[in-house]
């Protein structure tokens, strides 16, 4: 089981959200903390929220830019010497068919869900190898699972953070460093409020779902990484609906397109 206290964890995304979920509960239970937004003064007031701001750092990032990751990187360094845990959390959505969707926008959502995800990694995975131990966590989505009409676009980010995330743990083996991928489902943030809308915008999410919450993805993110896992799939009741993808891939199609709906 790892140990929690006194660890260095950075999270980008940090300033709402699960982002900011995560970082509140590993500094409540010991850890240290540095919280990353675009917007500065986001950070900072995540920073507020969540108290104990002599275990934490609020700083600006830019995860499209990798000097602007770097620069973060040796920060977090001077202020705790060391870095234990980093969480891929920056992004967001897209909704428009494939058909339709702008392809500007399409390669934004990719800088920042996946090429972000990916350059953070280059960059702090050869000082966790030089540590001996870390574990680097990639908040994806149910998504990268299961392809969502209407959201493929951000699907396809997901696919491709599942797929680099997982392989990126094999060729980690034995050198003290673990990836974590965690995939949530509905959960009630603001995400639907940010998603840039194309010309053919809907939803597949019944409306009698109501999501779980922020905290709830943050607790299932603390035992993952306490149990060093390789995925963490929350709720639970969305992993029947993974396999049955995998196994019945017509029947979950079928019931997609009868939930497909302007939001």
């Amino acid at each position: 089981m790892q140990e929690i206290a006194d660890k260095v964890v950075v999270v980008t995304g940090g300033s709402m959200g699960i982002g900011e979920a995560i970082a509140k509960i590993f500094v409540d239970n010991g850890a240290y903390c540095v919280i990353l937004s675009r917007d500065s003064a986001r950070a900072e007031a995540a920073r507020t929220r969540i108290g104990k701001t002599d275990r934490t750092l609020a700083l600006a990032c830019d995860v499209r830019n990798r000097e602007e990751i770097d620069r973060v990187i040796s920060l977090t360094r001077h202020h705790f010497h060391r870095i234990d845990v980093w969480v891929n959390n920056a992004g967001h959505g897209l909704s428009d068919e494939v058909a339709t969707m702008e392809m500007p926008s399409f390669r934004g959502m990719f800088e920042t869900n996946f090429f972000g995800t990916i350059e953070a990694m280059q960059a702090v995975l050869p000082i966790m190898r030089e540590q001996g131990s870390g574990t680097v966590i990639n908040v994806s989505s149910v998504a990268g699972h299961l392809p969502v009409p209407n959201m493929a676009g951000y699907s396809a980010t997901k696919f491709a953070m599942n797929a680099m995330g997982k392989a990126a743990r094999v060729e980690l083996a034995g050198t003290g460093v673990n990836v974590l991928t965690v995939c949530p489902g509905y959960v009630r943030t603001n995400f639907g409020d940010n998603i840039v809308r194309g010309q053919d915008s809907k939803t597949v999410k019944p409306p009698s779902i109501k999501g779980i919450s922020a905290d709830r993805v943050a607790r299932a993110v603390l035992a993952g990484y306490q149990k060093g896992k390789r995925e963490v799939i929350v709720p639970w009741t969305m992993h029947p609906v993974v396999k049955l993808y995998q196994l019945f891939p017509g029947l979950v199609e079928k019931a997609m397109i009868k939930m497909s709906r302007k939001p």
